[in-house]
């Protein structure tokens, strides 16, 4: 089990152009973890279904890195939560901003999507909520007010990292998952359709083949300590979804296993910050194999190549940190006043078996956009440069791997680490393609179709404006 705790790691002095000549001046990080789990008794987060947590497997945690150079300061915060909704991490980034001075588009909140974590947001919270109140007159399951506690404990981490931040030495690569961990989990099948998560059997014998890619390239930011000699923290970022465990206890999922394998490799203080990379499509299912791996089995696989990269990261030498943010209008989709009539009826039997599953979905996917006003949702795009090869990219939603891989493709850094879920939870945003496909991504979408595109455009764009190698 973790012990809540936070520590102050450390970076490289470095060279930087400052008006007009070279300056001598350091990158300095904090790390730190505060516990963020809920109440056992509290709704858990992840399917349709009312699902209690009926213990505590192991803490759910936000983690914060923050890095500072001269005037210059970034703040990424990664909770082992499904999602962050926007109300809360704009209370969590504006308490951030007003404790430590650095500006709101400078910070990220993000979550790690483990659907082990509790239900505290959204059109299916709200039902079940109130439910509960108009049978008992009050909500049992909510002992807290978990959001704003939520975001209490999100500006607590950043405020204790950015105040522990020291010098150090950074290491910085991407290397190949291997053995395959995660597969494309969308598949064109035999009648023309494609599906998700087809049926392994008599299902496997439908399908043609998949019908998108995979990213198999693990991120890897390594913080040792001001003589490079221990490593003292990491950012690990890898693209597939956290739904790895199931049952009713709380749990980071494979997050805390590959934390766990970690500390053995680099002591039992070491912080491991996990980053979900472009998984929109992305699970652990290999439908050709007898049995799918569960989380146990798959964070020390990927704590495996994270330390066989080690030797082959490269030192990030010369450090240039910048921020710059954007915020695009994206589309929403709209459904005509009948439609939302048999949504919000529909709503209270989800999970109760009356209703197909896909029916399920639309309807709460439908009462959910009531929460979004007006055609569009102002989503952010934010773009960390640490040095000329090495950026980070957040972007909102449950983003398809192929936008992932085509910003990859354009970043004129030699590293680029993407992380989603990041500020706002607008779930998935699928490609056009997907669109026209259709299937479970699609049909739970919020954004009309393009919209994906618009983010990924706009994220090129803030990476070819902070430049690279």
């Amino acid at each position: 089990m973790h012990r809540m705790t936070w520590l102050a790691v450390f970076i490289v002095t470095v060279l930087v152009d400052s008006a007009g000549g070279a300056s001598e001046q350091e990158l300095r990080v904090g790390v730190s973890a505060v516990d963020i789990t809920p109440p056992v008794g509290y709704r858990m987060s992840g399917y349709f279904i009312e699902r209690v947590g009926t213990a505590v497997h192991d803490p759910l945690y936000a983690k914060a890195l923050v890095l500072a150079q001269g005037d210059t300061r970034a703040v990424l915060v990664v909770c082992d939560l499904v999602g962050v909704p926007a109300d809360v991490s704009s209370r969590a980034r504006t308490a951030i901003a007003a404790k430590t001075g650095i500006p709101v588009a400078h910070i990220a909140v993000t979550a790690t999507h483990t659907h082990t974590g509790p239900l505290y947001f959204g059109a299916m919270r709200q039902s079940l909520h109130d439910l509960a109140v108009a049978k008992d007159g009050k909500d049992p399951r909510e002992s807290i007010d978990y959001p704003a506690t939520l975001a209490e404990k999100i500006a607590e981490a950043a405020v204790r990292a950015a105040a522990s931040a020291r010098p150090a030495t950074l290491d910085a690569g991407s290397v190949r998952q291997e053995p395959t961990l995660s597969f494309n989990r969308r598949y064109l099948m035999k009648d023309g359709s494609v599906k998700t998560n087809p049926p392994q059997k008599p299902g496997l014998a439908d399908i043609v083949r998949p019908v998108g890619p995979i990213d198999p390239d693990v991120g890897v930011v390594l913080v040792r300590d001001g003589d490079g000699d221990k490593v003292t923290a990491g950012l690990t970022v890898f693209a597939m979804h956290q739904d790895t465990t199931g049952g009713t206890e709380f749990s980071a999922d494979f997050a805390y296993y590959l934390e766990r394998s970690l500390r053995e490799a680099f002591g039992p203080d070491f912080i491991s910050i996990f980053g979900i990379g472009t998984c929109g499509d992305i699970n652990h299912c290999d439908l050709s194999a007898e049995r799918r791996r569960k989380a146990a089995e798959i964070g020390p696989m990927l704590a495996a190549t994270v330390r066989a990269a080690v030797p082959k990261l490269r030192r990030v030498e010369a450090v240039e940190l910048a921020v710059r943010s954007t915020t695009v209008d994206v589309p929403l989709q709209s459904y005509p006043a009948d439609r939302v009539e048999q949504a919000k009826k529909d709503l209270p039997l989800i999970g109760k078996g009356q209703l197909p599953f896909l029916k399920e979905v639309e309807a709460y996917k439908i009462v959910d956009l009531r929460q979004r006003k007006g055609p569009t949702t102002p989503l952010e795009v934010q773009a960390i440069r640490i040095s000329r090869e090495v950026a980070i990219v957040t972007l909102p939603g449950e983003i398809f791997v192929e936008f992932g891989l085509a910003i990859k493709r354009a970043s004129p850094f030699k590293t680029t680490l993407i992380i989603e879920l990041a500020n706002d939870n607008p779930a998935y945003i699928p490609t056009k393609q997907a669109f026209a496909e259709g299937g479970y991504e699609t049909v739970n979408s919020r954004i009309a179709p393009g919209g994906g595109e618009m983010l990924t455009e706009a994220a090129i764009e803030l990476l070819k404006s902070l430049g690279g190698n």
